[in-house]
């Protein structure tokens, strides 16, 4: 269950350091790759031509290579490789040997930053392909794709946690709020152990703070160390003696199978787990809604955004582009969503009853609205927020830091995040 929850910061918090190859890059790459990216806008009706190599998932490539079929079949002047590998470790594996990596790959958004400033990734804003991937696509997912004002990604899903819970237990009004939730019923998740800071870190931006300024790209504009970052405190804390909230990690699954709880809070990733526990009984919701002292707000989570890639140093960068915004395009992420489950970032897809009479996509997509949700910033520093922000909430909830210690923790915090660990 933990698994794909996991992929969107694994490489953040692993600190990983990106090799020789793509350091060299960094001096370079953007300025070189612009240049190529206007002699790509001149091109754009030129033939397509070229090889190129995708990189996918190892458990989709066969569904990758029906779509790429029908690519080919547009434009039979470009040859597709497809590839297995691993979105989440997209930074690690194209900075090994850029020129030996896939011209077109998946990558979760979070990645964009450091990639981009490695020159990594191929900048196409002022390409038509930049106007169809605005044109088309939900605001939360352009900015996911977009570093420093230059768009570096074709998104073609979003990904976001929900609430599951057991109807025969819960009524739809009764997850609306968290103290309806959580008194009506009980609630498995995680304040005290690792992965916490996913969960709860965006507690604060529920509470109207800030994680890395309005876009997710300041450094110093994170602000949790203010009257909203104690309140919350206060709220996680006083979790601990809310009957209604079961302390589950590794074990939620099983408390929901078992019946210990009720409900839990996870992402699409845990359909098929939880519709195999509850089998007619299982429904799906977006988060409830939070009050930290002055009224009901929505409780927000972490989005995810799911891109396709260009290399910076593909040699062919029209056909990887042409590649690239066909796997995303309107019909492709249908096929996707209909044979792997990913939520489309398509606007008109969100629309289509296929989607829409989905209940889990239906509360991802709900959680995808900025009152929701807030993207995951791209910042490097982020490497730096996610041990820190584990360590404050299970801390926190347990009792560990007593209420007078709260403005110094988050003093410390805010001071921690604005830089980056090794």
């Amino acid at each position: 269950m933990k698994k794909n929850r996991k992929k969107w910061k694994k490489l953040l918090s692993s600190g990983v350091v990106l090799s020789a190859a793509a350091l060299l890059l960094a001096a370079c790459g953007n300025s070189s790759s612009k240049e190529e990216t206007k002699t790509t806008k001149s091109s754009e009706s030129t033939k397509v031509t070229g090889d190129i190599k995708l990189w996918v998932d190892t458990e989709q490539v066969d569904m990758f290579k029906k779509i790429v079929t029908d690519f080919e079949k547009k434009y039979p002047d470009v040859k597709v490789e497809v590839t297995a590998g691993s979105s989440a470790d997209a930074k690690t594996d194209v900075s090994k040997d850029p020129s030996a990596a896939g011209d077109v790959f998946m990558m979760p958004h979070d990645q964009v930053g450091q990639m981009a400033d490695a020159g990594l990734l191929y900048p196409f804003t002022e390409t038509k392909f930049a106007k169809t991937v605005k044109k088309e696509n939900v605001a939360s997912a352009i900015e996911g794709a977009t570093w420093k004002k230059e768009l570096y990604g074709f998104p073609y899903g979003v990904e976001s946690q929900v609430l599951y819970y057991n109807k025969s237990k819960l009524s739809a009004d009764d997850v609306k709020t968290w103290k309806d939730l959580t008194s009506k019923g009980k609630l498995g998740t995680n304040f005290g152990d690792a992965s916490a800071n996913y969960i709860f870190g965006p507690l604060f931006m529920s509470n109207g703070d800030l994680l890395y300024g309005e876009n997710g790209e300041d450094v110093k504009g994170t602000n949790f160390n203010n009257e909203k970052g104690v309140e919350v405190l206060k709220w996680i804390a006083s979790q601990k003696s809310n009957s209604g909230v079961i302390q589950s990690s590794t074990e939620a699954l099983a408390n929901l199978t078992s019946g210990t709880t009720d409900a839990f809070l996870s992402g699409p990733w845990s359909k098929n787990d939880v519709k195999k526990a509850l089998g007619d009984n299982m429904a799906v919701a977006a988060y409830p809604t939070v009050d930290f002292g002055s009224g009901e707000t929505p409780m927000k989570a972490f989005l995810g955004v799911k891109l396709f890639a260009v290399n910076q140093q593909t040699k062919s960068p029209l056909a990887a582009l042409t590649l690239a915004s066909y796997l995303s395009n309107e019909s492709s992420q249908l096929k996707e969503f209909e044979e792997i489950g990913t939520v489309p970032s398509n606007k008109s897809l969100q629309e289509n009853e296929k989607v829409t009479s989905d209940e889990v996509a239906k509360a991802v997509m709900q959680m995808s609205d900025t009152d929701h949700s807030v993207v995951m910033p791209k910042l490097p520093e982020m490497t730096s927020f996610w041990p820190a922000m584990d360590a404050l909430i299970n801390d926190t909830y347990k009792g560990n830091i007593k209420e007078n210690q709260y403005q110094d923790k988050l003093d410390k915090l805010v001071s921690d995040m604005s830089k980056t660990t090794e």
